[in-house]
C-alpha cells in the first residue's frame, strides 16, 4: 500500500462521523506481515495522530494500533522505536504456534521451506517484557491434531499465559480426527488440572459457557463482525472483513463495498448488517443441544457456499466443536471434583483471572 492511498483511507475514516459512531477506534495492521513495512506504518500513525488532534476528534485519545505479527524482525530496531513510541496505545500480538515441529509444519520461509520457530522464539521474551498480558493465537488443523497437547504446554512454558486457539473453518477434517481432538483435549485436560496450571494459564479450548443449547430468540446474534468493520486493500478497496478480498477466497470473487475515492456503498453492506445466527444456519444448529461456543468465519460461509451468499452456514467443524464440548465437560467436572474435594472452589471463584477468548 502506498502511503497515500493509506492517508486517504484515514481520511476518508476521519471524516465521516455518521458511518463511525463508535467511541473508540482500533487501528488493526495485519497482512502478509505488518513489520515488513515498518516505515509506511511508522508514518501512517503519525499521520492518524496528527489528524486526531487537528480536527479535535472524538477518538483522540481513545484509540489503539494493533498488530498481528510472526514476530520474526520483531526485535529490529525499526520495530522497536516504533512500539515504544506508541507504547500506550498499543497491541502486539505474536503468532507461535506451539512447539517446533507444530510451528513448522505451516509456518515456513517462502524460499528455502526452512521452518521459522526458532527466529520466532528468539523474541518471546522481549515480546513480554512490553506486552505481559498479551495472547497468542493458535491455529489448528487435520495434519496438527497429535500435537495440541504438547503445544498447548510448551506455550504455557514460554511464559504465555493465555492461549487462543481454534480449528480452521476450511473442510479439512479427516475421518476420526474428532475422536483424536478430544483424546488430545482431554489429555490437555488432566495436565493443566494435575498440574494446577488453571490458577495462572488459560486456554481458550475450555470455557464454561459452551456445549449448551440456544434460543432461537433471545440467543440469536451473529458471530462475526464482518460488515461491522471496515478492511481495505493496498489497491484502496473496501470489504466487510480481510477474508472478502480476493486474496483470502478460494472459489468466490471478492465482495467489495467500496473504495477510497467513492465511499461505502451502503446497498452493499446492507446485507451484512441483517445477519443473525437463525438466518444462515442450518435446522439442525438451530436445535443443536451444545450450540452455544460453535463459531462460525462468514468469509468461510461465502466461500464455501453453492450459491454468491453469506447465509449459507459452513458446518464442517461440527464434529470437532461436538468433540470440544465432551472434553470440556469432563475438564470441569474434573477440575470442581478436585476443588471440592480439597475445599478451594470458593478460592478459585474469586481469584480466576477474567481473560476474554479471541475467537475467529
Amino acid at each position: 500500500m502506498s502511503l497515500e492511498t493509506a492517508k486517504q483511507t484515514v481520511d476518508y475514516i476521519l471524516r465521516h462521523e455518521d458511518d463511525f459512531p463508535e467511541r473508540s477506534v482500533i487501528w488493526d495492521f495485519i497482512g502478509g506481515e505488518p513489520f515488513l513495512e515498518i516505515d509506511l506504518v511508522d508514518q501512517l500513525c503519525d499521520y492518524i495522530k496528527q489528524q486526531l488532534y487537528m480536527l479535535n476528534h472524538h477518538w483522540f485519545d481513545s484509540y489503539r494500533f494493533s498488530f498481528s505479527t510472526n514476530g520474526i524482525n520483531y526485535h529490529e530496531e525499526k520495530v522497536q522505536h516504533y512500539i515504544l513510541k506508541n507504547l500506550s496505545h498499543l497491541s502486539v500480538g505474536i503468532t507461535i504456534d506451539g512447539t517446533e515441529i507444530k510451528h513448522d509444519l505451516n509456518r515456513v520461509y517462502k524460499v528455502s521451506g526452512k521452518g521459522s520457530y526458532k527466529d520466532v522464539v528468539r523474541n518471546i521474551p522481549l515480546w513480554l517484557s512490553q506486552f505481559p498480558d498479551e495472547s497468542t493465537k493458535v491455529t489448528i488443523s487435520s495434519a496438527d491434531i497429535p500435537y495440541i497437547r504438547e503445544s498447548v504446554l510448551h506455550l504455557f512454558n514460554l511464559g504465555i499465559k493465555t492461549v487462543n486457539i481454534n480449528c480452521v473453518f476450511e473442510n479439512v477434517w479427516k475421518e476420526n480426527d474428532d475422536i483424536l481432538f478430544q483424546d488430545q483435549l482431554i489429555a490437555l485436560a488432566d495436565d493443566i488440572i494435575d498440574r494446577e496450571l488453571y490458577e495462572e494459564y488459560f486456554c481458550s479450548f475450555f470455557s464454561e459457557h459452551i456445549g449448551k443449547p440456544m434460543s432461537p430468540t433471545h440467543d440469536n446474534q451473529n458471530w462475526c463482525g464482518a460488515g461491522m468493520m471496515l478492511s481495505v486493500d493496498a489497491a484502496g478497496d473496501f470489504y466487510p472483513c480481510t477474508r472478502f478480498a480476493q486474496y483470502s477466497l478460494r472459489e468466490k470473487n471478492a465482495w467489495v463495498i467500496g473504495n477510497i475515492r467513492d465511499g461505502i456503498d451502503k446497498n452493499k453492506l446492507r446485507p451484512f448488517l441483517t445477519l443473525n445466527r437463525t438466518a444462515q444456519s442450518p435446522q439442525k444448529c438451530i436445535e443443536c443441544d451444545v450450540a452455544s461456543g460453535c463459531a462460525w468465519c462468514q468469509g468461510e460461509n461465502y466461500d464455501a457456499a453453492d450459491t454468491d451468499t453469506i447465509y449459507q452456514r459452513s458446518t464442517a467443524i461440527c464434529k470437532l466443536h461436538k468433540a470440544r464440548v465432551r472434553a470440556n465437560n469432563y475438564y470441569w467436572n474434573k477440575l470442581y471434583r478436585k476443588l471440592e474435594l480439597e475445599g478451594k472452589r470458593d478460592e478459585l471463584e474469586k481469584n480466576r483471572r477474567k481473560v476474554k477468548p479471541i475467537i475467529c
